[in-house]
């Protein structure tokens, strides 16, 4: 990349067997992990929660179809620590998150963007 931050080999065998290395789809799902995990940050502290921790796992999946092969789906798996945050706000700010961030807005309608929130206590 551009940075120099983000480096590594990619190949076939990274991307679809035991090779070792990256595929543009863990770097596809990091980049939603990372914009989402900012997005709901700033909503959170719209709604008047204050986050001391955001996680946001990301996995994507990608899938043979009759055209070639074809990323399907992102899910989303976050655990926020928000203290004293409202659990009905928090799951509101973050289904909205979830069509708002950048990087969503940009895969949606291409794939299923699937989202399991979960404020810790």
């Amino acid at each position: 990349m551009e940075s120099g931050a983000i480096a590594g080999d990619y190949s076939f065998g990274s991307r679809f067997g035991h090779g070792g290395g990256s595929n543009p789809e863990e770097l596809l799902a990091a980049a939603s992990a990372a914009c989402y995990s900012m997005a709901l940050s700033a909503a959170l502290e719209k709604a008047g929660m204050l986050p001391e921790r955001v996680e946001t796992r990301a996995a994507c999946t990608i899938d043979q179809h009759d055209a070639g092969w074809r990323i399907t789906r992102m899910r989303l798996t976050v655990h926020a620590r928000v203290p004293g945050g409202d659990r009905d706000q928090f799951k509101d700010c973050a289904e909205a998150t979830a069509s708002e961030c950048p990087v969503s807005k940009a895969l949606l309608g291409n794939l299923e963007i699937e989202v399991d929130a979960r404020l810790e206590e």
